[in-house]
């Protein structure tokens, strides 16, 4: 990791804290999905990958600075990850219009 030495300090007692959200968010995705069936299992299960891939990438950012500003208070940050991501703005698009398809059927 880069960055200046009160940043690496810090940065590495951030991204445990970073670890425990994505898991936290992980957690409860995985709990949905086990009460799910079929389709929308599966697109809870897609939405899991999704999670992973991103913790993977901002667990790999070298910068120790990355961790300090945008991680140093955990809030939502996944969530804002995954509803930005094109891939979560497809599956909640369709689970949309299943909805609307059962309310006019």
């Amino acid at each position: 990791m880069t960055g200046a030495p009160g940043q690496l300090d810090w940065a590495e007692q951030i991204k445990p804290r970073v670890e425990a959200e994505f898991d936290r968010v992980v957690k409860a995705f995985s709990e949905v999905a086990a009460k799910q069936t079929g389709e929308v299992r599966d697109e809870t299960l897609a939405l899991i990958a999704i999670v992973e891939e991103k913790r993977a990438e901002v667990m790999a950012n070298p910068s120790a600075g990355y961790f300090v500003s945008e991680w140093r208070e955990i809030n939502d940050q996944v969530r804002r990850m995954l509803a930005a991501d094109a891939r979560y703005k497809a599956i909640q698009a369709k689970r949309a219009a299943r909805a609307s398809e059962s309310k006019s059927s």
